[in-house]
């Protein structure tokens, strides 16, 4: 029985139940109401025991939506162009992003404008859920630990206690497809633990020498000076190599655990978000997409991924008994947390730059551009198009970038 009927009944049994005097005839009417509905006994009791008249009896009103339909594409369009963030993220870039939304986005009104500003990360994840949930895959990584000149470099387990950018945590991307055969590319990733700021350079092979190379390559291309780095235990870096450079650039050199993904946390997750999500799990062996996978890194993702996605960071870790509860900062991009990070001093030129770039520059055409660049290095991987043109790296001292313009769909390339 169920609906209508139900109602009807139970407002039959509630006046049956009341009517009666002594504790058996009340817990006959009990029994033949549960058997009859099928509820639990103690729900059963509270149901009959309700007054009649009250507001449970009367059908509860729905309250309508509080969102325009119109806003919510807007949100989505703005969460595919961005590269699918999660929802506080997501509520983070919203005000970086919608000034330059209306000459891409038809019909967005100062009305809609407002719904867009105003809508929570818990509501985007409810309305997003049906789309995550049609984008959602599973991968899995590669990665090999070494041996070489562990005695000479610290382990670093404990948590970092860093109030200033520089210090960073560095590792090695597989891009070898299916099989490990042979020479492929690398991605070397490097973020900087105060700020989140990431960089990444391709490299041919994992040899020790290319790796230093790359590094020095970051180094300089980095808003900050570099003063620390954390790596886990593969013999791509720990080797003589990576010794002597750091040794000469008065580079803190540490590393984790083996076996301790967690102690290298921060670099394991941009893995994801800077090179997997972008480049999947396909082989990339090739010169020619080495090349366009570096034009990629040095310019339009190192603008868009630094100054346009914001990130978190873990504020606070307790453990009660066996429940560990963590608490996050505010999202913001790595650019805000280095302009913080000179507070009470002058900004220098560069991150001055930068702020002037991110100012002038809209994230749609960056976004576009990206998504442009992702599907010719498929192409090149793939032998129908030649490799693109070497182009100087993207750089605040430059000027304004010509950028060419997302709102096609950042699909994961695989």
């Amino acid at each position: 029985m169920a609906g209508e009927r139900l109602e009807k009944a139970l407002l039959a049994y509630r006046r049956r139940y009341a009517g009666t005097a002594s504790r058996k005839e009340r817990s006959g009417v009990l029994d033949e109401f549960c058997r009859l509905s099928g509820y639990h006994r103690k729900y059963a009791i509270v149901l009959l025991r309700r007054p009649r008249g009250t507001e449970e009896d009367s059908p509860r009103r729905r309250r309508g939506g509080t969102y325009s339909r119109a806003a919510l594409r807007v949100v989505e369009a703005i969460w595919e162009a961005a590269g699918y963030p999660w929802a506080e993220r997501l509520k983070a870039l919203l005000p970086l992003w919608m000034p330059w939304a209306r000459g891409h986005l038809s019909g967005l009104t100062e009305e809609i404008r407002r719904e867009v500003l105003s809508i929570s990360a818990r509501q985007i994840d409810r309305r997003l859920s049906a789309r995550k949930r049609k984008l959602k895959r599973r991968f899995y990584g590669r990665t090999k630990p070494g041996t070489l000149l562990k005695h000479q470099i610290p382990v670093k387990a404990g948590p970092w206690e860093v109030q200033a950018p520089g210090y960073a945590e560095i590792d090695l991307v597989s891009h070898s497809g299916p099989s490990a055969r042979g020479e492929f590319c690398y991605t070397l990733n490097l973020t900087d633990v105060h700020t989140g700021w990431c960089a990444s350079r391709a490299v041919l092979g994992r040899g020790e020498e290319a790796v230093v190379e790359a590094l020095d390559l970051i180094r300089r291309a980095v808003p900050f000076p570099l003063r620390g780095i954390d790596s886990d235990n593969g013999s791509e870096f720990i080797n003589f190599h990576l010794v002597g450079y750091c040794r000469d650039h008065e580079i803190q050199f540490t590393r984790g655990r083996p076996y301790k993904k967690d102690d290298n946390a921060r670099i394991e997750q941009k893995n994801w978000t800077h090179v997997r999500k972008l480049f999947g799990w396909e082989r990339y062996d090739s010169l020619a997409v080495l090349a366009a996978m570096n034009d990629l890194y040095e310019r339009e993702l190192a603008t868009m991924m630094n100054l346009f996605q914001p990130s978190v960071k873990l504020k606070e870790r307790r453990r009660v008994g066996a429940k560990v509860t963590r608490r996050y900062e505010p999202a913001r991009t790595p650019l805000d947390r280095l302009l913080d990070s000179y507070q009470g001093r002058p900004l220098p030129g560069e991150a001055c730059a930068l702020a002037a770039l991110r100012a002038r520059t809209d994230p749609f055409d960056l976004a576009r551009t990206v998504q442009q660049k992702l599907e010719r290095i498929a192409r090149i991987r793939e032998g129908v198009e030649p490799p693109p043109r070497r182009s100087a790296p993207l750089s605040p001292q430059r000027g304004r970038a010509a950028f060419p313009s997302p709102l096609e769909k950042s699909h994961v390339l695989r």
